[in-house]
């Protein structure tokens, strides 16, 4: 289960301090709405200010303490910007969930897949991430309980990917090696974060009925957001470096 965010963190006042990006809907939504009904005060991160502000007031509604955070995961500027408003207002960060994604054109066949496609997807999937993590870096490490998690996808795994009894749908030249990219950024983190006390690892939501899939999914979103908010909430004894489902282990 889910820890309850603390409201005192080693003598700093206030409550926990999340950021989510791309949480103006989906998973990302649900994760904020959790993180918040845990007692986490959370920024709502997403480029679009229109959906970011009723995502905002609709977690307020039901106690959430939410705040907008303008952010564009693929600019440099809007991401520096974002770090600038959440050190003003909380002066760190405890929890980063890096949900912002894209799928790209879809399908995506290794053989028809532009390269257009390939660095639009790896900006947002990946680079976007990297961008954001290193902003946010001086923020977490201010915390006493800094934890980072990465959104992947079971479509990550080359585990997965390569035993026949598994499937997951036709080959993807984008957006699958887009997260299997993803989970070697995690690892590398942690290696280098390892014994900073921050704790960064990667969450497979599953097969979730988002806009992502046309809602086709078999999970509702707030299933989905399950394991992030696990992850953001591990003692500090937990895992890190880790690709995880609501179940456990997703191997690599």
């Amino acid at each position: 289960m889910p820890r309850r965010c603390p409201a005192t963190i080693n003598g700093m006042s206030g409550r926990t301090i999340a950021l989510v990006t791309g949480a103006n809907k989906g998973i990302g939504y649900e994760i904020a709405a959790g993180l918040g009904a845990l007692g986490c005060g959370v920024g709502v991160g997403a480029r679009d200010g229109h959906r970011r502000e009723d995502a905002v007031a609709k977690l307020r509604a039901v106690g959430v303490d939410a705040f907008g955070v303008p952010l564009d995961v693929t600019d440099d500027a809007s991401v520096a910007a974002a770090a600038a408003l959440v050190d003003q207002r909380a002066g760190r960060l405890d929890v980063l969930v890096n949900n912002a994604g894209i799928t790209g054109v879809w399908p995506d066949a290794p053989s028809t897949v532009t390269p257009e496609n390939l660095r639009a997807v790896v900006e947002t999937n990946v680079i976007g991430v990297v961008r954001v993590i290193n902003a946010m870096l001086p923020l977490l490490r201010r915390s006493a309980h800094p934890r980072i998690v990465n959104q992947s996808s079971h479509l990550s795994s080359l585990t997965l990917q390569t035993a026949p009894e598994v499937d997951l749908g036709g080959p993807s030249g984008a957006y699958a090696p887009s997260k299997t990219f993803l989970n070697a950024i995690t690892v590398q983190y942690a290696r280098e974060l390892a014994g900073t006390g921050i704790k960064v690892n990667g969450a497979c939501p599953g097969y979730v009925a988002t806009d992502f899939n046309d809602f086709q999914g078999t999970s509702t979103a707030e299933e989905g957001a399950r394991i992030a908010i696990r992850l953001a909430t591990l003692p500090d004894d937990g895992p890190s470096g880790g690709l995880f489902e609501d179940a456990g282990t997703v191997p690599w």
